[in-house]
């Protein structure tokens, strides 16, 4: 057997476009294949522990989406069926006006991915991009695009996120300063590629809308068309959105700001976890959905029982795609790549972009990468003559490159929206390529234009 790191990942390459591309099998059945071809090209495994391996990396991805995946579904199939997402939309409207309803989803998946993960704000805010869509029967494709962007930026570059927190602490650059220049660099590549590239995108490509996460078009279409006093109140529609914002961003606040107070570390550590978060929320949106509707008891546990199966498809889908990830990585696919970009000759920043990027690209995880990244270009950031913080930014950009088969982001943005995986590629994968692009050109800018060197 061959023990170049390349050999796995052209295997993994062949099995994933051969399997989904060209013969179209269901995406769990594609990449749980491509995964055992993965584990099976790799001296990293040893052949009879090939399918121990790949089953224990999609139970650690279970482990870590399956609850919260399963509670946004009720979320989800809640907040449109009960018409609270078409209560929040029509708020948005009236400040924004449909012609600018794109800037309230980016300004929103914007703020909340700073202390909530990119796929719960996604599970969040994609059934408000869906009940705008069906409202105004324009820009489903350009609602995805700032979700992607707004979320994907802020998640990538802000701490408390875990990636740009640990980036900062292995380069050695201060919390406030990391925020700081985070946000600072993190909206105008949300706005280039969510905005721009988006409108760009949506004159080309029409999106049409689909059944996802339980809710079908036709009951969005009927809920749009509803007069306002038959929609819950807007205080009500937002709880299941602010709720496990608040809880969450409790958690990641105290860990940051008290963790030596241990009885309130401990409370917002189990309301903040996003298992129960969730939960609470999930809870909330369902006596919503209850009160708003004229269901038996027995008929709205069906209803429900509806969305945790749409639920319990996109954990398969997200996991074997996690399961794919896992298994390059432990063939040192990304580490293969970073250490090959390290000997080559180029600025340190570029270097260090180049780096998260490719390993982005090689094994999915964007958190991955960066934190790989970091801890490469940490002994040489001392020769760099520009502030620190730049490296951080630099790897932290670069770990927005393009997405694909191997990332469980890019199938939760799939399944969420109801969109196919060529629509996902023009959507989700091209917002992160540009966002990432955009953003090496930014940083290279501001550390000509302000080095804050020592």
């Amino acid at each position: 057997m061959l023990s170049h790191p390349l050999v796995p990942f052209a295997v993994g390459l062949v099995l994933v476009i051969g399997l989904l591309v060209r013969l179209k099998l269901p995406a769990f059945v594609g990449l749980i294949i491509a995964a055992f071809g993965v584990g099976i090209a790799t001296p990293a495994i040893a052949f009879r522990d090939v399918p121990a391996e790949t089953a224990q990396a999609f139970g650690d991805v279970m482990v870590a989406i399956g609850i919260p995946i399963l509670m946004a579904a009720l979320i989800g199939k809640s907040l449109m069926d009960s018409g609270a997402a078409e209560r929040i939309v029509r708020a948005f409207l009236q400040r924004t006006g449909d012609e600018r309803s794109e800037f309230a989803l980016l300004g929103s998946s914007y703020v909340l991915s700073i202390p909530v993960f990119v796929d719960n704000v996604f599970y969040l805010l994609a059934p408000l991009g869906r009940s705008m869509y069906a409202r105004t029967g324009t820009k489903f494709t350009l609602y995805v695009s700032v979700l992607s962007a707004g979320a994907l930026a802020t998640h990538m570059l802000v701490p408390p996120t875990p990636g740009p927190l640990a980036m900062a602490d292995e380069l050695g650059v201060d919390l406030g300063l990391a925020i700081l220049m985070g946000a600072l660099v993190a909206l105008p590549i949300s706005l280039v590629a969510g905005i721009i590239y988006g409108r760009w995108i949506d004159h080309r490509m029409t999106i049409p809308l689909r059944e996802a996460m339980g809710s079908t078009a036709e009951a969005l279409r009927e809920k749009a068309s509803t007069t306002m006093d038959e929609l819950p109140p807007l205080g009500e529609a937002l709880l299941p959105i602010g709720l496990p914002v608040v809880l969450i961003a409790s958690n990641t606040l105290v860990d940051a700001l008290a963790p030596d107070q241990e009885a309130l570390a401990a409370f917002t550590g189990f309301v903040g976890d996003p298992n129960i978060a969730l939960t609470l929320a999930a809870a909330v949106a369902a006596l919503t959905y209850f009160r708003m509707s004229a269901f038996s008891a027995s008929d709205f546990s069906r209803e429900l029982t509806e969305a945790l199966k749409s639920g319990g498809n996109i954990i398969a889908i997200t996991a074997a795609g996690g399961a794919f990830g896992a298994l390059l990585r432990t063939a040192g696919v990304g580490q293969y790549f970073a250490d090959t970009l390290a000997a080559v000759g180029i600025p340190l920043l570029i270097t260090g972009w180049l780096i998260a990027g490719v390993i982005r690209i090689a094994q999915g995880s964007g958190t991955v990468a960066v934190l790989t990244g970091a801890s490469m270009m940490a002994p040489l950031t001392a020769s760099l003559a520009v502030h620190p913080v730049y490296m951080m930014l630099a790897v932290g950009t670069g770990g927005l490159m393009f997405s694909w088969y191997n990332d469980s982001g890019f199938w939760i943005v799939s399944e969420v929206a109801g969109i196919s995986q060529a629509e996902t590629f023009k959507t989700w994968s091209a917002v992160n390529t540009v966002m990432s692009l955009t953003g090496l050109v930014i940083v290279l800018l501001l550390a000509v234009a302000f080095p804050m060197s020592g």
